[in-house]
């Protein structure tokens, strides 16, 4: 499980659903690689997911992105605990 902290105005970074207008939220991404990579190895989704969360201005670490990206691989649940501030 990884954690998070979102400022309550940019929650639009991290969730696709949300009313902002941001383009390119990391939730959108990480559920197309999840369609897309289960099976591939961590190391092809890694560097896609440090891609998105740069994109997105969301500060995972390391850890946490791996921990991503393996959830996506064996196709299991990954849960994020995310504080708004």
């Amino acid at each position: 499980m990884g954690d998070i902290r979102v400022d309550r105005r940019h929650l639009d970074r991290l969730l696709a659903d949300s009313a902002g207008t941001y383009g390119a939220p990391y939730q959108r991404v990480f559920a197309e690689l999840a369609e897309t990579h289960r099976g591939r190895p961590v190391e092809d989704i890694l560097p896609r997911l440090r891609r998105a969360a740069d994109r997105a201005l969301l500060e995972f670490t390391h850890a946490d992105l791996r921990e991503q990206a393996a959830a996506i691989s064996t196709g299991e649940p990954y849960v994020l605990r995310v504080t708004v501030t």
